[in-house]
């Protein structure tokens, strides 16, 4: 668990660098780009060639990482048994009143009405006087 713990720090500071990469290349806007001398290594076309080849390093790394997480997740949870702790499936004590006649061909009895309350026990006639 620690190896998936530390490939997945790994990956998100790969992400991060990716992001920034691919923010920094020069568009035809002209992007975020680093400016400098015009010779050397950080000239235009110096840094469009290093962003460029960096884009493809943490590209691939990033695919690489993420082909190894998926890979480490699935041996790590291979031949575990869904826990059926928590089921809670209740059958019905009576059956439903408004259920559909039974095979039988029979309607289920009606249910009973309720009884109606006592006028002194009504609180609504109570509160009419």
């Amino acid at each position: 668990m620690s190896l998936f713990l530390f490939l997945t720090v790994v990956q998100a500071i790969v992400a991060a660098a990716l992001v920034g990469v691919i923010l920094m290349q020069r568009s035809e806007g002209g992007g975020l780009g680093m400016g400098g001398s015009p010779t050397g290594l950080m000239s235009a076309r110096g840094a469009a060639d290093f962003m460029t080849r960096a884009t493809a390093i943490l590209a691939g790394l990033f695919v690489a990482l993420s082909i190894a997480l998926a890979t480490l997740a699935v041996s790590t949870t291979a031949g575990r048994e869904i826990d059926t702790s928590l089921d809670r499936s209740v059958t019905p004590a009576q059956p439903d009143p408004l259920a559909p006649a039974t095979a039988t061909g029979a309607a289920p009895a009606a249910p009973a009405a309720p009884a109606a309350p006592a006028p002194a026990e009504d609180p609504l006639k109570g509160a009419a006087r």
